[in-house]
């Protein structure tokens, strides 16, 4: 990355858009390799950052102190999403009456980037959508496809989420294939070691494995049931979890219902982690399991084996150390413990090598990336 400082004019007010921990992790390399390069870095967050149940984790985006930032509570504890997407474009369009930034940029397939999506969109506003393309099976798959139509620019994470990007109609020059950030902070060293973080979330064995189960909006009326069969077979397995809490779509009442009769010397359950602390626990973890997009991304890209469990990353991603199942499907869990717990396998890096910051700065560089039109045309 050049260290070469730029003329004042070339300086651009960048704003991200965070409303999850996962998503800042994604988005905080971005923005940490625009600072360096001599950009305006602020933060928009809300979603769950802003809400004590989930840790609070807006502490996060505050402990770097080298970013704006900028709060808003989109929401109360048992809000349905079309109230959050509303509440949010309100709260972020007033926002915008004040400040307005070169480039906004939004991540993934949650309510709060579809509304920031929605504002950019209105308002002629430059946006970048980090990690459109991708596919899910849930409803967040019909929000990240509403992005990439509302978004101007995409920085996917592999070529075959580019190529469905470019089917739904985006022109090839507005899409960049990246990688995906957050394997940026898992390719260089944690800064924290194992001991550190055991002793710091009070998890009490070196011979762990990792769970998070989220909800999926599309079965709702399920989603209790599975959770209760999967940490079940977990329990029989006398294995030992570290437990983070799900996210808040709807559905997630009824997991939490099952997490609290966890028995708590077999299970550390934690609300969430500090990323760094969390990278570390990644990496040294026997096993990953759950449906979260870490255990079809991170996990592989770090060699840990990983169980993919129920539909909400299906069809995601592949890697040797990728295993599915029903959540039901005691027998396959049963057998992925036994076979795949504390093996190591090849890196996989389907979904990037860990240098997307170094590829974003370049395009920031460029004048093509600032100079082409706002107003979208769908490419046949």
């Amino acid at each position: 990355m050049s260290d070469v400082q730029r003329p004042p004019s070339a300086r651009r007010n960048l704003l991200f858009v965070t409303g999850t921990r996962a998503d800042y992790g994604k988005l905080e390399p971005l923005a940490l390799a625009s600072l360096e390069a001599g950009h305006s870095v602020t933060f928009f967050v809300t979603g769950m950052h802003m809400m004590e149940k989930y840790g609070l984790t807006k502490a996060e985006v505050h402990s770097q102190s080298r970013f704006n930032v900028v709060e808003f509570t989109n929401q109360r504890d048992g809000d349905p999403q079309d109230i959050i997407l509303a509440k949010t474009v309100v709260g972020f369009s007033d926002f915008l009456q004040e400040y307005v930034p070169d480039l906004v940029v939004i991540h993934g397939d949650r309510v709060e980037a579809l509304a920031c999506s929605l504002v950019c969109a209105t308002n002629y506003i430059r946006c970048a959508h980090v990690e459109g393309g991708e596919v899910s099976g849930t409803i967040d798959e019909q929000f990240r496809h509403c992005n990439t139509k509302l978004a101007s620019v995409h920085l996917v994470s592999s070529d075959e989420a580019g190529a469905r990007v470019a089917r739904l109609g985006e022109m090839a020059e507005t899409i960049h294939v990246i990688g995906s950030p957050e394997l940026d902070i898992h390719d260089q060293p944690s800064g924290v070691t194992i001991d550190q973080v055991l002793d710091r979330y009070e998890i009490r064995s070196s011979d762990y494995g990792i769970c998070v189960f989220h909800p999926v909006t599309s079965e709702r009326s399920t989603i209790g049931a599975q959770a209760e069969a999967l940490f079940d077979a977990l329990i029989a397995s006398s294995r030992y979890f570290v437990v983070i809490l799900p996210n808040n779509d709807p559905g997630s009442d009824a997991i939490l219902r099952v997490i609290e009769t966890l028995p708590t010397d077999r299970f550390r359950v934690l609300p969430s982690m500090r990323f760094a602390f969390f990278s570390e626990l990644m990496r040294n973890a026997n096993a990953i399991i759950g449906n979260s997009s870490m255990g079809v991304r991170e996990a592989p890209f770090l060699g840990v084996p990983s169980l993919d469990v129920g539909t909400r990353q299906a069809n995601r991603g592949e890697a040797p150390s990728l295993w599915n199942a029903a959540a039901t499907d005691r027998a396959t869990i049963n057998r992925f413990l036994a076979e795949a717990w504390g093996r190591r396998l090849p890196r996989s890096q389907s979904f990037g090598s860990g240098n997307a910051a170094e590829r974003f700065v370049e395009l920031l560089d460029s004048e093509a990336f600032w100079s082409r039109p706002l107003q979208k045309y769908f490419a046949e």
